[in-house]
């Protein structure tokens, strides 16, 4: 990927994303084309002598995704990643011909229904409510979660983090997911043109984008 300066802030990082469309958050696959190798090193994941932590790039994620002007989700072979909002229709037009709606009466309808149904919920409160609560649940939950983040049917829209008795925030924070359609609105996720139209598109953009990757990684990250 062409060199660029390196980032050391939120409004930074959201004008990138503006600009090239899609942005891993963690290791792609392809050098340098992830948010964690753009950051400065002051920005990346640290840890202290007294066993505390500190990412500001982990911290950017929640404010950037509520600004709205991009999507957020594993929408990357699984992983993390966010894509603006001008290319979310042929993203998602693309990845729905793939992934076709869940099948009535499947669980991934069920998720999808129970989230229509709340509006947003974190992963914990997803799973309780679609029933996933006994032993080794957890991650089967999730990967029915990530499928269809995959088939851009579920997405990000914040990060909840738990407080200490001085209101302070800590830890990881947890995912509050919804689907596309309640956080941008249903017009967000058309798209004029065909599938394949949009694989050609977004096929052309990402050879541009990523002139030393080969055609397999292009693939991966568009399908």
């Amino acid at each position: 990927m062409k060199q660029r300066q390196e980032i050391y802030s939120s409004a930074q990082l959201t004008e990138l994303i503006q600009e090239i469309g899609f942005l891993p958050l963690l290791n792609s696959g392809i050098s340098g084309y992830s948010a964690e190798e753009m950051v400065t090193d002051d920005c990346r994941y640290v840890v202290f002598p007294d066993g505390g932590w500190d990412w500001p790039l982990w911290k950017w994620k929640g404010p950037i995704v509520s600004e709205g002007n991009c999507v957020y989700g594993k929408f990357f072979a699984g992983k993390a990643g966010f894509i603006s909002r001008q290319w979310w229709p042929d993203f998602c037009n693309y990845r729905r011909s793939l992934h076709p709606a869940p099948a009535e009466g499947s669980i991934e309808e069920a998720i999808l229904l129970t989230l229509q149904e709340q509006g947003s919920l974190i992963t914990r409160e997803l799973r309780a409510l679609c029933g996933f609560t006994g032993p080794k649940m957890r991650s089967k939950f999730d990967a029915y979660v990530t499928r269809l983040q995959m088939a851009c049917r579920i997405v990000t829209e914040d990060f909840i983090y738990p407080t200490d008795k001085h209101g302070r925030e800590y830890g990881w924070g947890w995912a509050l997911l919804t689907t596309p359609e309640q956080l941008h609105g249903h017009d967000a996720c058309l798209c004029s043109r065909s599938p394949e139209e949009s694989f050609q598109r977004l096929h052309a953009h990402f050879r541009t984008l990523l002139p030393d990757a080969s055609d397999k990684q292009i693939l991966k990250l568009i399908m």
